[in-house]
């Protein structure tokens, strides 16, 4: 299968769309990422909404977002974009957010320079009713709603407006959800009614985005929405964001996975990183996104043609790749059905034993349920691999298994004379190239003679001989000195490899590793740099079902990188270790304070491995993005709390003082409740 949604999944080639004007402000053709955010003030307070306005510009935002829920809050944008300008930043395109009434967009179209709508709310009673539609019933409904939106369509063209329709996977209309479900192509086909009629008005100024709290359906629907658009000759503009991402290191990570795998594959011109945070802090990750993968594009001059190589990963439709069970260590095994595995890099040498044991042993309470399973080390001299056993003792308890690197230059012979039985599971990983064959089959006699697990470091372009050679519990890998020219990139190389496997029917499991050389570039702050650059290369591939064991090498502090694994593997739904929290950012129709009540639950319900909680600021996405979510808190009204199990409201109008401890209530009720363990001193 070759992927018709991008030029290429191996190499960087941006996707050619049209220019659409946003005030002065070019989104799309051959400009570059365009920052957005989105105001948290009441709409109606002009002088709040001004001021957060101009913080965001002054941060680097190019395009602020207002919410109009209403009439009377769009009638507020004039007074909004008057003052706003007044201050400096006539310059800077407001634009409203729209979801039901179609008489606050025809309000807003008059005074910013862009509308954005959501296809699944506008003009459309949405009741989650089941119905079946007849093909006369569902065109009555198209009929209905191309009554509805021409008029907007109309006067944007006249006034020289763009519009934005952005379908949100937590609110399909109901004559979407029966004919298509809950799915990607539900969101595409969505846009796309909107976009058929705005087009029989010849009006082409149009952006569009698919956005989902879960990264694997939004990157599905984006990719789906390209190939849908390419069929019927659209090339419009896309909007990337992963709504209801959350906050922290949680929120970072889910919208770079979400932006970045895109971006890579050349699919975005311009991208909002929604965190559950003060919006100003969504500028400075959005920014250091958008240069990375501006970095990759190469100029048109450069590009390699549309490539032709097969892929047979359906872009479309999530499949893990299917693996030969390996067994690493007493319970870290690797298989199809197994979650991936997570290896900690140590960076002292392996004669400083009492120290690695020490780290290793202070680690686990600080850890909780990421733990220690893997540690990798590196051997560059044989003396390193003469004090192996003592390091494997001294560990034992804090780690599953131990993985050697072995030097490119160690003679095997030598290392077969230092390699006696260890009292921990080894792994030994060693990189060959492209036509080391004798050499590899030697490595792996000698795993073999001392019941080792053998990993192999290669290059995409490494000889089928290898390839095809049939080993028991091999683990393969990209070799360390993998580094693709651009526009080529390290996805590319691992998904060429497995491609290359499936040829050869090779089912060993692939490891990903996150080596230093990632960090090319440092846009933002180191830790944040470290964090893009793994979310990004892991979180695209376990995103198309790719990885089976993963590492961050990048950063060498040991418990920061264990926890940073773990949490890429849970912001791509690969590996759930703690409470998933779906939150969405604050905006003008948050009816509570979206920072403080997400950090406040997570204090109470973080221990909650598996469970996952939806905790939404009022009801416009609410029951669809908690349609996979065990249970919701929901803003019903001022003060008041809707609480819900999957999208299904189950408590109303709870008094807001009251909601926490009934949430906790009806968690038990459902018997997902488990008290947290006490805290080690």
């Amino acid at each position: 299968m070759s992927s018709s949604y991008c030029a290429s999944r191996f190499a960087t080639q941006r996707r050619v769309s049209r220019e659409v004007p946003v005030g002065t402000i070019g989104v799309g053709g051959a400009n570059p990422i365009r920052i957005q955010s989105m105001t948290t003030t009441l709409t109606q307070d002009v002088e709040a909404t001004v001021k957060q306005s101009i913080a965001l510009a002054e941060a680097g935002c190019e395009i602020v977002r207002v919410t109009a829920p209403n009439k009377a809050a769009a009638k507020a944008l004039k007074d909004i974009r008057a003052n706003f300008s007044a201050a400096g930043f006539a310059h800077i395109p407001l634009v409203a957010d729209i979801h039901f009434l179609p008489n606050a967009a025809m309000e807003a179209i008059e005074h910013v320079e862009k509308v954005r709508v959501n296809p699944g709310n506008y003009a459309d009673n949405k009741k989650f009713a089941v119905l079946e539609y007849t093909d006369s019933q569902y065109n009555e409904e198209l009929e209905r709603l191309h009554e509805s939106f021409s008029p907007l369509v109309k006067r944007a063209k006249e006034l020289g407006r763009a519009l934005r329709i952005g379908t949100n996977h937590g609110s399909l209309s109901d004559r979407i959800m029966n004919r298509y479900g809950d799915t990607p192509l539900g969101m595409v086909e969505s846009a796309l009614e909107f976009l058929r009629i705005a087009q029989s008005h010849g009006y082409y100024d149009m952006i569009l985005s698919m956005k989902a709290s879960n990264p694997k359906v939004m990157i599905e629907a984006y990719r789906l929405l390209v190939e849908h658009m390419d069929k019927e000759e659209m090339n419009y503009p896309l909007h990337l964001g992963v709504t209801e991402a959350g906050d922290g290191e949680d929120g970072r990570i889910k919208s770079a996975i979400g932006i970045g795998s895109l971006l890579m594959d050349g699919l975005g011109d311009t991208i909002r990183v929604s965190l559950t945070e003060d919006p100003v802090y969504e500028i400075p990750v959005a920014q250091a996104l958008a240069k990375k993968m501006m970095a990759q594009w190469a100029p048109d001059s450069e590009s390699p043609a549309k490539t032709a190589e097969p892929d047979s990963v359906d872009p479309y439709h999530f499949q893990r790749r299917e693996i030969s069970s390996v067994t690493l260590g007493p319970s870290a095994i690797l298989g199809s059905e197994e979650p991936p595995l997570v290896i900690t890099p140590v960076t002292h040498p392996i004669s400083e034993y009492v120290t690695i044991a020490a780290e290793t042993k202070t680690s686990r309470p600080a850890l909780g349920d990421s733990k220690l399973e893997g540690l990798l080390l590196k051997a560059d001299s044989i003396a390193d691999l003469e004090k192996l056993s003592e390091l494997c003792s001294a560990i034992r308890g804090s780690a599953e298994f131990v993985v050697v690197e072995l030097n490119d230059e160690l003679p095997l012979d030598e290392v077969s004379l230092a390699l006696p039985h260890q009292p921990l599971p080894l792994a030994v990983l060693r990189d060959f190239g492209d036509d080391d064959y004798d050499d590899y089959k030697q490595f792996v006699q000698l795993c073999s003679q001392f019941k080792l697990r053998p990993i192999v470091g290669v290059s995409p372009t490494v000889s089928d001989k290898i390839l095809s050679d049939q080993v028991d519990d091999l683990v393969l890998t990209l070799s360390s000195t993998v580094t693709p020219e651009k526009p080529y990139h390290k996805i590319g190389s691992y998904r060429q490899l497995c491609e290359r496997l499936k040829k050869q029917s090779n089912k060993a499991p692939l490891w990903i590793r996150n080596s230093k050389s990632e960090s090319e570039e440092t846009s933002g702050s180191e830790f944040l740099d470290k964090l893009l650059d793994a979310a990004v290369l892991t979180g695209s591939l376990l995103c198309d079902g790719l990885g089976d064991i993963i590492s961050i090498e990048s950063d060498d502090d040991l418990i920061r990188s264990t926890r940073l694994s773990y949490n890429v593997l849970q912001g791509a739904g690969a590996r759930i270790t703690k409470t998933e929290f779906v939150a969405c950012p604050s905006c003008g129709r948050t009816l509570f304070d979206l920072q403080t009540t997400t950090q406040r639950i997570r204090e109470k319900t973080g221990h909650l491995k598996g469970v996952k909680i939806a905790i939404m600021g009022c009801i416009v996405n609410g029951p669809g993005e908690m349609a996979d979510a065990d249970f919701g808190y929901v803003g019903g009204a001022p003060a008041k709390i809707n609480l819900y199990v999957g999208k299904q409201c189950v408590k109303y109008n709870i008094p807001q003082a009251e909601a926490d401890e009934r949430l906790i209530d009806l968690i038990k009720e459902h018997g997902k409740w488990v008290d947290p363990q006490p805290v080690a001193p």
